[in-house]
């Protein structure tokens, strides 16, 4: 028997064991397994380890979608963690390539994807407040939403929690050295039903912009004086 002519229920699970590349690169052989791969019932949970995964043509979004990860563990990370005034120019280049790609798709999944779980993202230190404010509007069954070492996460991404996170049952800020106590402690207060978890956030020392900072220096000198 040839692969082809196993029926459709069989084919789908067969890809199911398949990596994205090798679902891909099947899809190519024949119209038959081609439908199978835009299936959308193949793309219920997306797994992707680094930015530039998210530009491969090899995967699916729609509404079947329920479980997304995007975790980069690289070293290239620690370089995306740097305060933006603090980056030399090499360093700005590098964040250049991929600063909007993690943002970019999570707008795609807020358009096309409105049955979405659970998200999970590790080391996405270019994505912002209003991305995961926007995310928790359009997709109001999530129930998870991890988010570690993502640095440009404040208090304001809490606040979108409290006001649009009615089914969320499951929040982690680990790492995320922007958030502070008062903005979990509002969490905890207007939602109590959320297992909050907030490893070494809220210890953390937060960004400063450097008029702050300067404004911090002047101040200390003042009272060195006195």
């Amino acid at each position: 028997m040839q692969i082809t002519q196993l029926n459709r229920e069989c084919l789908l699970h067969l890809f199911s064991f398949l990596d994205k590349n090798s679902r891909k690169s099947l899809a190519k052989t024949c119209h038959k397994l081609l439908e199978v791969f835009q299936d959308p019932l193949l793309w219920s949970l997306l797994n992707f380890h680094s930015p530039a995964e998210l530009k491969k043509d090899n995967f699916l979004l729609g509404p079947a979608l329920k479980y997304l990860s995007i975790c980069w563990y690289s070293e290239r990370v620690k370089v995306c963690n740097i305060e933006d005034w603090m980056k030399n120019n090499f360093q700005k280049d590098f964040c250049n390539r991929h600063e909007n790609t993690v943002s970019d798709f999570l707008l795609e999944v807020c358009n096309r994807c409105p049955n979405l779980l659970s998200l999970t993202l590790s080391g996405c230190g270019h994505v912002t407040d209003d991305c995961i404010s926007l995310l928790l509007k359009n997709c109001p069954n999530l129930r998870t939403l991890k988010l570690e070492n993502c640095v440009r996460i404040t208090d304001q991404t809490l606040d979108a929690v409290t006001l649009y996170g009615g089914s969320l049952q499951t929040l982690h800020v680990d790492f995320c050295r922007n958030i502070t106590q008062t903005g979990l402690e509002r969490v905890r207060e207007k939602c109590p039903w959320i297992m909050l978890r907030a490893e070494r956030s809220a210890n953390m020392i937060p960004d400063n912009k450097p008029e702050k900072k300067l404004v911090f220096e002047k101040a200390s000198r003042t009272l060195v004086r006195l």
